[in-house]
């Protein structure tokens, strides 16, 4: 049994008058010597995450936090090493056992924070037998959440609920699925650079340290204070930008921030929107994909209906998109095309371009463009500019979507993974043939077309882009 401390922490209350924010310095103070953050916004994240997990009976929901990477030897093991001495009842767990895992976090002792390293053999291509852990880590993160078992006792089964409800920490390869990224505070960690430097980890030189910094966030989250404020209906006031399940993912970390003072509240706040919108401009899943190339394909037609075979062609003959080699090296059908628009309710018209031709009308795609989309006149009204010069990035909505990822040095080069279900524009992927949403003709100073908004706002093509950062497109 975990000895009970409680009369301990309210000896250091007393003798320390401890301060909430000054407890948040120093929790990032000392993180920020072990590990290369990408920016302030993630570490204040981290900070407040580890700070939350001392309060689980508090929230109605849990983020998970996870650090992510696309090469190895970029800091996510050392956060989650460095995370370990600082929660309560800490599990650094790889490659367990779902049955472990419940019964760890239904534990009479406590509730435990979970630290699952290698999270990517979890939810990996070469990912076996682990739809257990998947469930716990998608439903655990809510308050009450339970998992559901039939225990064999003799010749008697008898049903139990095991609480799956726990703060989880994870760090792996990569990316995750959306059911769990979009649950998480997203922290996409790069190798260092040449001038970045952080102190080296060691347990038994920095853990003396470490505990002592973790029994004065314990004795602060025990103040009376603490448990006044949130001993009444107290919830944060979340940014406008921050919306639907992102605002369930960050209210006990505003919170956390609000309960600390100082800066703590506006730090938090700038995090969470900054946070937020990094996550909005990963690529979009294949169906969303398909969605745009197909209102792509009418607008460049300029008609209101299409040939199922006219639209596979326009598909197939897309460069940057997967089309052309989508089953297995082999290119969109009639019954592929089908099945993927089924999802959203469209499904093709006889009588379509000609009497006995099956097709699609762009009537059939308003209401599916609508919702899963941007805007198109929200980028179409891009003014003319000439090669090689971009317009303030504020005016246009700055430089995002897949060019923005080929040109941000802190994105990693993926390529289409059908499984994952994701289609990533890496290097590959430049717009040497850029084409997308019908705008005016403006010309890179290669003399490539532009036809991407994002092109046309950053005035030059995406592989002119790469070339400026002086990074290679091989």
């Amino acid at each position: 049994m975990t000895p009970d401390r409680t009369d301990e922490y309210l000896e250091m209350i007393a003798e320390e008058n401890l301060n909430g924010a000054e407890v948040l310095d120093a929790v990032e103070e000392f993180l920020a010597r072990f590990v290369s953050y990408p920016s302030e916004h993630a570490r204040v994240a981290h900070v407040l995450w580890i700070v939350h997990a001392w309060l689980m009976d508090c929230w109605e929901s849990t983020p998970r936090i996870a650090f992510l990477s696309p090469e190895p030897g970029s800091g996510k093991s050392r956060a989650l090493e460095v995370t370990e001495p600082l929660v309560p009842r800490p599990v650094h767990a790889v490659n367990t056992t779902p049955a472990y895992l419940f019964r760890k976090v239904s534990d009479v002792d406590g509730r435990p924070t979970i630290l699952f390293d290698e999270i990517d053999t979890v939810f990996g291509p070469k990912a076996r037998d682990n739809e257990d852990i998947r469930g716990m880590l998608n439903a655990g993160h809510r308050k009450g959440a339970m998992a559901g078992r039939c225990v064999v006792r003799g010749k008697v089964v008898e049903t139990e609920e095991l609480p799956a409800y726990c703060a989880v920490a994870l760090a792996g390869l990569d990316d995750l699925p959306d059911t769990i990224r979009s649950r998480s505070v997203v922290v996409r960690m790069r190798r260092r650079a040449p001038g970045e430097h952080v102190e080296p980890w060691r347990p038994r030189v920095n853990h003396p340290e470490a505990y002592a910094l973790r029994d004065r966030i314990a004795a602060w989250v025990a103040s009376e204070a603490v448990i006044d404020r949130l001993a009444g209906d107290y919830w944060p006031e979340i940014p406008e930008q921050v919306t639907d399940r992102d605002a369930d993912v960050w209210e006990a970390l505003l919170a956390v921030a609000d309960l600390a003072g100082g800066d703590w509240p506006q730090r938090a706040r700038g995090a969470a929107v900054a946070l937020v919108a990094a996550s909005r401009e990963r690529p979009p899943s294949v169906g969303v994909l398909l969605l745009r190339d197909i209102r792509t394909a009418f607008a460049e037609a300029g008609a209101d209906e299409l040939t199922t075979e006219r639209l596979l062609a326009v598909l197939n003959s897309m460069e940057e998109s997967p089309w052309s080699t989508i089953r297995r090296g082999e290119p969109l059908d009639s019954r592929g095309l089908s099945q993927r628009l089924g999802k959203y309710g469209i499904g093709s018209k006889l009588h379509v371009g000609g009497r006995g031709l099956r097709g699609y009308t762009k009537a059939q795609f308003l209401d599916a463009w609508s919702r899963y989309l941007p805007d198109e006149s929200a980028t179409s009204a891009t003014p003319a500019i000439s090669a090689g010069h971009s317009p303030d990035p504020s005016a246009t909505g700055g430089a995002g979507g897949a060019d923005h990822l080929l040109h941000d040095p802190g994105s990693a080069p993926q390529d289409f993974d059908e499984t994952a279900g994701q289609m990533a524009c890496g290097a590959r992927g430049a717009d040497v043939a850029d084409r997308s949403q019908g705008t005016p003709a403006y010309r890179c100073g290669c003399g490539v077309e532009l036809k991407r908004p994002e092109s046309v706002a950053r005035g030059c093509c995406a592989e002119c882009a790469l070339l400026e950062k002086g990074v290679s497109n091989a």
